[in-house]
């Protein structure tokens, strides 16, 4: 899940927590990073604070429905007034909670909204590159990108944890379910596989191998906004 909040003490105490309740974390602290990460589509939740630097949770909000970003978010303000969260919910959030908030209700308005929203993540962005998750279909700046039915499960799997290292093994689990059934050379060998068609209509540098660690689907933007190198 993302969690947006500009104070650092807040990011830390939600990172830690929620972490400790099996959910895997990425933070921003002002308006502009969040809304590049978050039009990723590439998140469960989105936990969004209303008052950050540079552009309000607000208008991150409106942008993500503006450009069919379904996301689950759930607005986090210190404002507790009936028309500030009529707001949020008109422009499309799915709850408000109202700071200082129950750590307990928190987590249990996001399990709420992880079950409400399984279908949300229907397509995923990076750049130009656009999975549509409903049709299985790939395509880069309008291009079709023609995958077998592996080939796209792994750049799934990438895509859906944008800007995060996935390790072979993890892919190995997920895309093959039984790590008896294959190798992690099998891994290598389809991320090349994967890569070698991205290349050939210009997206060679969305996938990436972290040499030691794994592989990593992102952009430039994206890894800007999460500090990536």
């Amino acid at each position: 899940m993302l969690v947006v909040d500009d104070e650092v003490g807040v990011r830390r105490a939600l990172e830690r927590g929620l972490a400790a309740e099996g959910m895997e974390v990425v933070t921003a602290s002002d308006g502009p990073t969040a809304l590049r990460v978050a039009l990723t589509g590439a998140f469960d939740v989105v936990l969004l604070d209303i008052m950050l630097p540079g552009l309000s949770g607000y208008r991150i909000l409106q942008r993500m429905r503006a450009d069919g970003v379904r996301t689950p978010v759930l607005m986090v303000s210190a404002k507790d007034g009936e028309i500030d969260q009529a707001d949020g919910l008109d422009l499309g959030a799915d709850g408000y909670l109202v700071k200082p908030f129950s750590f307990v209700v928190l987590v249990a308005q996001v399990r709420a909204l992880l079950r409400r929203g399984g279908g949300a993540r229907r397509r995923l962005t990076l750049g130009s590159l656009v999975i549509d998750r409903g049709l299985r279909e790939v395509s880069w700046g309008g291009q079709d990108v023609s995958l077998s039915p592996r080939e796209y499960a792994v750049l799934d799997v990438l895509a859906s944890r944008a800007g995060s290292v996935v390790t072979k093994d993890e892919l190995l689990r997920t895309v093959w379910g039984d790590e008896q059934a294959a190798t992690r050379n099998a891994v290598e060998v389809y991320v090349g596989y994967l890569r070698r068609k991205l290349e050939a209509v210009g997206a060679g540098e969305v996938v990436r191998t972290i040499r030691g660690h794994g592989y990593i689907a992102s952009t430039p933007d994206l890894d800007s906004a999460l500090g990536n190198r």
